[in-house]
């Protein structure tokens, strides 16, 4: 199991270290998104390493689809097959049993789907859940679970918790049986529980006491930001979280735009992960501590300064021109993706740098009030 320590408090906010076979990760942190172990944008593990990231997280569901865990594990497991030398995080395919709703059929055993590539047919359960990241050999596996709709009625959502119950416990002893294997790309995988219950808190609590008891390398919070409003997501974390083990890093699954994230490392959240960053810089929203930049905007035609005249981060640092970035993002050129990603990422892994920083000193409390004021403008150009 790998060593988290917890080295300041503020309120229920943790400032903290996780200890993995790939490295130290500082928390709270903000796991970049890259779906087919690649960051969508046009950025390399490089690049990754450039801005600060500290762990990326790729998706089972997609990467099993194509190329193949198999070919991922031939080619010597992730972590080689995309140059990343630091943690990674694979989700469980679960969320696909969401999100690919039409295609799919839920049974005990476990999930048939049918592939959005070529329609062919998949079952996923937990044992293959686990055999799948396995071969791809993350540094931390997410269970594999049910993401019932936050707006489904309350007797399903008890059926679906209880399955994703006993689910847990299958994963448990499968990715115990596949560490113990000789040959396997990462014996020293750990292994994070999904808490769930759509937005009915007290089967939220139950589940999270009830999956506490097994003793595993970290808890999740998933199945929010699929619908429920921010007020409602905020309860939910303020009744959830309590009930999980202090002494293990919690993840917020999906989450979200800045304002959440400051919002969820107030209540006790050490991990995130958002396609925002990524998704919003290919569309040209780009995020600066005065508010947000519209790039696309007739405004910044002949804008001579950078997206954020202090940022650190490659494409600020270099000078490139708001008037130039929009010129490329108009002409579909996709070195204006790549920079508006670049920076958008760059200012998540920042971000979480403040947040760890001002947790260090003792004054989240006044950071998170100034940052969130400073959150809710809109540049004017």
């Amino acid at each position: 199991m790998a060593e988290y320590t917890i080295l300041k408090t503020e309120g229920r906010a943790k400032r903290a270290v996780f200890d993995t076979v790939h490295g130290r990760i500082q928390t709270p942190v903000f796991m970049n998104v890259a779906t087919a172990a690649a960051i969508k944008g046009g950025l390399s593990a490089g690049d990754l390493r450039t801005i600060d990231t500290q762990v990326a997280l790729c998706n089972t569901y997609h990467l099993h689809v194509r190329p193949g865990d198999r070919i991922v594990r031939e080619l010597g497991g992730l972590h080689r097959f995309m140059k990343w030398d630091r943690p990674i995080l694979t989700d469980s395919g679960g969320f696909q049993v969401f999100s690919l709703a039409g295609l799919r059929r839920i049974k005990e055993e476990g999930v048939t789907f049918h592939s959005h590539v070529d329609g062919a047919r998949i079952f996923m359960g937990p044992e293959e859940s686990m055999q799948i990241q396995s071969n791809l050999g993350s540094t931390i596996a997410m269970a594999f679970d049910e993401c019932p709709s936050s707006r489904a009625d309350r007797d399903y959502t008890q059926q679906s918790v209880d399955r994703t119950t006993r689910w847990l416990e299958r994963c448990k002893a499968e990715m115990q049986r596949l560490n113990a294997l000789e040959g396997t790309v990462n014996p020293q995988q750990l292994l994070f529980g999904i808490n769930q219950g759509a937005i009915y808190k007290d089967i939220r609590v139950e589940h999270a006491r009830r999956i506490s008891e097994m003793e595993l390398d970290g808890y999740a919070v998933g199945g929010l930001a699929v619908g429920e409003t921010h007020e409602e997501m905020y309860d939910v974390l303020d009744a959830v979280v309590p009930e999980l083990p202090q002494n293990r890093p919690t993840y917020l699954m999906g989450v979200g735009t800045p304002a959440n994230i400051l919002e969820g490392v107030d209540r006790g959240i050490d991990f995130f992960d958002c396609v925002y960053p990524s998704r919003n810089g290919r569309h040209g929203h780009l995020y600066t501590d005065r508010g947000t930049v519209r790039i696309r905007r007739a405004c910044y035609e002949t804008d001579p300064r950078p997206i954020q005249e202090d940022c650190g981060c490659p494409v600020c640092r270099a000078g490139y021109s708001r008037g130039y970035i929009r010129h490329l993002m108009k002409a579909d050129e996709a070195l204006g993706l790549r920079m508006c990603v670049m920076h958008n990422l760059y200012f998540y892994n920042h971000l979480m740098q403040e947040i760890r920083d001002a947790l260090d000193a003792g004054r989240y409390g006044a950071y998170k009030k100034a940052k969130l004021d400073a959150l809710q403008e809109e540049e004017k150009g």
